[in-house]
C-alpha cells in the first residue's frame, strides 16, 4: 500500500528535499507540496500524512492540526522544540513530533508510525514531554530568581541591571538563559510560565 504524503513547509528548499529523499523509498508517494497552512487545507488532494512545519507564513502549523487531522495524520517536522510548541502541537492532534536534522530513516519510520495510528517522537522531545507530564520544574539559578522576579514587574533590562548592579550585557545574558529554560520566545511568556509553574 502506498502512502500518500503531503508537505506543508515554507522553505523551497526543504520541501524539495523532502521530495528527493521521499519518492525513492517504497510505499511513499508524495502528493504535493505546500508553501502555506491555507494552501494544504484549501487543497482536495487525498493523502494519509502531512509533514507539517510549526513557523509558516499566515496561520501557524499548530493553529492548523485540528483541521488537518481531520483528514490525515500529521507529523510536525520543524527545528524548534520549546515545551510549549510541543505541548500544544500534541494536544491539538498530532502524531509525531520530529525536529529538522532528523534522520531520513527515522523520518521514514515515523511516517509509517503515524499513518498506522501510533505516536512518534523525536528522543530529544520526549524527554521534554516526560518532563512536563511529570511536572518537573526547571532548575534557575539564584540570580536567574532574582532576574526573572523583576522581569515579572515589568522592569527593564537596565532597570533590572540597575537594580541588582550588575551589567545590561549580563541581564541579557540572563533573561536569554531564563527563556531558554523556560522555553519562552518573550518576556510575556516566560512570566506566564514561571507564573504557571510556581517560579515567580
Amino acid at each position: 500500500m502506498q502512502l500518500r504524503i503531503i508537505v506543508v513547509d515554507d522553505h523551497p528548499v526543504v520541501r524539495e528535499g523532502l521530495v528527493a529523499a521521499l519518492e525513492g523509498k517504497p510505499g511513499l508517494d508524495v502528493v504535493g507540496t505546500f508553501a502555506s497552512a491555507e494552501e494544504a487545507i484549501a487543497s482536495s488532494r487525498e493523502h494519509d500524512v502531512v509533514l507539517l512545519d510549526l513557523e509558516l507564513p499566515g496561520m501557524s502549523g499548530i493553529d492548523a492540526i485540528p483541521q488537518l487531522r481531520a483528514r490525515a495524520a500529521v507529523l510536525v517536522l520543524t527545528a524548534y522544540a520549546n515545551d510549549e510548541q510541543i505541548d500544544r502541537a500534541l494536544r491539538s492532534g498530532a502524531r509525531g513530533y520530529l525536529l529538522k536534522g532528523s534522520p531520513l530513516d527515522d523520518i521514514e519510520r515515523a511516517i509509517h508510525a503515524v499513518a498506522r495510528g501510533d505516536t512518534w517522537l523525536d528522543p530529544r522531545v520526549a524527554s521534554r514531554v516526560v518532563a512536563l507530564s511529570s511536572g518537573a520544574v526547571p532548575r534557575l539559578s539564584a540570580r536567574e530568581r532574582e532576574v526573572l522576579a523583576l522581569v515579572a514587574r515589568g522592569r527593564s533590562n537596565k532597570e533590572i541591571a540597575s537594580a541588582l548592579r550588575i551589567t545590561e550585557r549580563t541581564v541579557k545574558f540572563h533573561v536569554t538563559a531564563i527563556f531558554n529554560k523556560l522555553g519562552a520566545d518573550n518576556r510575556a511568556q516566560a512570566v506566564a510560565i514561571a507564573s504557571e509553574r510556581g517560579l515567580v
